[in-house]
């Protein structure tokens, strides 16, 4: 099969032929349809601070066609249109009972959706309905990232939101923010491009950030946040999210930063700031949002601004490392 293949950080990634793919013991393989380009992609291939290893294909927002399952596979057959999450555990422990396979201590990746084919894990497959595209299975593992944030938070009914960063996870907070009972939402950004996507997608205004932010925040929200949503992933916005939000309000991290990013604890105890970080997703979350969208709440796919195909990725992969107007780029591999 072809595979776009991360080689090490300040190389081009390289279209090669790989291995295919063949199912273990509860796993299937998957033609792939859609595979989405995500932040961490970049950030953890750049060579600056951690990144993933060498001669890796990644690629973790994907969705597909089962082609091949393997042995004890009772919920997947030849033909089914899926997304799964790019992880599985053992099973059977507390945290994988409680859908958060992530952080078991057996767990195993699953990523590899910048190739023709792939594994994924049954346990954690979801199958699309027919009314969602693979565009739309591409969609859900970010969705289900912006899902969980705003779920760990829980949101008391017409809280102050402010979302900081109005890229694909932004964006997903937003959403689910304005679903899940906030009363106002803003979204924030440095600049004004995605404006018209986050009050899509549910913010009720959007405030450009720079000097007198807080103000331009205040008035929008009508008070201090009580949750800022910090998405973007950037050093230095922990402790603009600090400054933002109210005393005794929320905080919750949801961009990844993968460099150190220095907070002032004496500003976050004056205000008793409760801080958060969210990681991943659940399989119920999954769930959710497939059945989110499959009942018309197909807002997201706004994110979408361009297909390309699997030569193209390396080009793009650069292209996004700087200026650019992309918000969620998904890779066809058979284009």
């Amino acid at each position: 099969m072809r595979a776009a293949v991360f080689k090490e950080a300040g190389k081009p990634w390289a279209i090669e032929e790989r291995p295919d793919p063949t199912p273990g013991e509860g796993e299937a393989v998957i033609r792939v349809g859609r595979c989405g380009i995500c932040g961490t992609d970049l950030n953890m291939t750049s060579g600056r601070g951690y990144d993933f290893p060498c001669d890796t294909v990644l690629g973790h927002e994907f969705s597909g066609e089962v082609v091949a399952v393997g042995k004890g596979v009772e919920t997947l057959r030849v033909g089914d249109r899926v997304t799964a999450l790019p992880a599985a555990g053992c099973g059977h422990c507390d945290l994988c009972h409680a859908g958060q396979v992530v952080m078991c201590s057996n767990m195993a990746p699953y990523a590899g959706g910048y190739a023709e084919y792939m594994r994924i894990a049954e346990r954690t497959a979801v199958k699309l309905p027919a009314a969602l595209s693979l565009n739309d299975g591409a969609l859900i593992e970010p969705l289900a990232v912006g899902l969980h944030g705003v779920r760990l938070a829980q949101l008391p009914l017409g809280a102050k939101v402010l979302v900081l960063g109005a890229g694909a996870v932004g964006l997903a907070a937003t959403f689910w923010a304005r679903r899940l009972g906030a009363g106002k939402v803003v979204s924030a950004s440095r600049s004004e491009r995605r404006r018209d996507m986050a009050l899509t997608l549910g913010a009720d205004d959007y405030v450009l950030t720079g000097e007198g932010e807080a103000e331009r925040i205040n008035e929008a929200l009508g008070g201090m946040p009580d949750y800022v949503f910090e998405a973007a992933g950037a050093v230095g916005l922990l402790q603009q999210s600090i400054n933002l939000v109210r005393p005794n309000g929320h905080v919750v991290s949801l961009g990844f930063c993968m460099a150190p990013d220095p907070v002032i604890p004496g500003v976050s105890t004056f205000k008793q700031v409760k801080l958060a970080f969210s990681m991943a997703w659940t399989v119920p979350e999954f769930r959710y949002a497939v059945d989110t969208m499959d009942a018309g709440h197909v807002e997201p796919r706004q994110m979408i601004t361009s297909n390309i195909g699997l030569d193209d990725l390396p080009d793009m992969i650069d292209r996004l490392r700087g200026e650019n107007t992309e918000t969620k780029v998904h890779v066809d591999p058979w284009a």
